[in-house]
């Protein structure tokens, strides 16, 4: 009896492990790349929400904290870094942008998620937004509260971005940036606020959608290119031209530019530039770009200026333009060609 029972009981361990495989199955694949951030932090109490710097979590943790996750999607994680956003540099986001376009290119993957800090987000994601071939979803996700803490956003943001990254509604999207509920675009998104959870904003465009409790919303779609119609191509590069940003204040003058020239800057993104040091630079082939500090609004295309051999950023931010002046370096150091892909881009 009881060696009848043992079969019973093994029996139905075996159906249920296979029904458990066959769901798995019916589910979409999503590549989970984590660099680390708020996200992925420690304070040394619930109530510590700055100053966390007890230790940091990893992949495995973020999984094991967030089970539904296993409910709408099969996810494969790669660890990139564990690092706060200030340290994230041009190795790590070749690396991660190659692991990305190797991921997409696998039938099983519907989708890709990345973990990121906060403070330096958008320029990860509007990189990935240039360089990425594949109209896949590809959602950066960050946390404004750590781990630890009481009120915690992260575990919710990432799970609403694997959410969005298995949407059909959410290809040829472009990359998107997923907090708040909100769903935003790379290019057109910002954080704008220090501390607060509704950080990113698209200050000209708005939200393109939302990740709500019934389903996932889009409303717009992004009409520049991006992505899987993008000319710029990072599979052989192992790293990206120097290009530095200056900042405009009353009684600013040439020094920053001349330092930069000087340390072997190929481009600068200038906020308010010193005529004779522009020019300076520009004869030893530096590239200009004239953006603007406001956070807002476009810097319009200028027949004078590019008589002067500076293009226009368009309504790209000093450091979104620095992103795409440095890919654009890798192909061309014509400032007609380069104010045709900030046009395009």
């Amino acid at each position: 009896m009881r060696a009848k029972y043992s079969m019973l009981m093994l029996l139905a361990a075996c159906c249920w492990i296979a029904a458990a495989a066959q769901a798995d199955v019916g589910l979409p694949g999503v590549a989970l790349f984590t660099t680390g951030g708020t996200i992925q932090s420690k304070g040394a109490h619930r109530q510590k929400l700055m100053e966390y710097s007890d230790g940091r979590v990893t992949p495995q943790e973020l999984l094991d904290d967030l089970p539904e996750l296993k409910g709408i999607a099969n996810i494969d994680v790669t660890e990139i870094s564990n690092i706060g956003s200030g340290g994230m540099n041009t190795q790590l986001q070749l690396k991660l942008a190659k692991g990305i376009n190797a991921a997409l290119a696998r039938p099983d993957v519907a989708g890709a998620v990345v973990t990121h800090g906060t403070a330096t987000l958008e320029e990860t994601a509007y990189f990935l937004n240039l360089v990425v071939k594949s109209d896949k979803p590809v959602v950066v996700v960050g946390a404004m509260r750590p781990f630890t803490a009481v009120s915690r956003d992260g575990p919710f943001n990432l799970y609403n971005a694997v959410r969005v990254a298995t949407s059909p509604q959410a290809k040829g999207m472009g990359v998107l940036i997923m907090l708040n509920d909100e769903i935003n675009a790379a290019r057109d998104t910002t954080k704008t606020n220090t501390y607060r959870m509704e950080t990113f904003v698209a200050r000209d465009m708005g939200p393109l959608g939302y990740a709500d409790s019934d389903r996932i919303v889009f409303y717009r779609k992004p009409l520049y290119r991006h992505t899987s119609h993008s000319e710029f191509d990072v599979s052989a590069l192992t790293d990206l031209p120097r290009v530095d940003v200056t900042y405009a204040y009353q009684e600013s003058d040439g020094v920053a530019i001349d330092a930069f020239v000087a340390a072997g800057a190929k481009g600068i993104v200038l906020t308010a530039g010193n005529a004779e040091a522009v020019k300076q630079g520009q004869s030893k082939g530096v590239v200009f770009v004239q953006s603007d500090r406001k956070g807002a609004g476009r810097v319009v295309e200028s027949e004078k200026q590019l008589a002067k051999g500076v293009a226009t950023s368009d309504n790209l931010p000093p450091h979104k333009a620095r992103v795409l002046l440095r890919l654009a370096l890798t192909k061309t150091t014509d400032p007609k060609e380069i104010q045709r892909m900030f046009n395009e881009y």
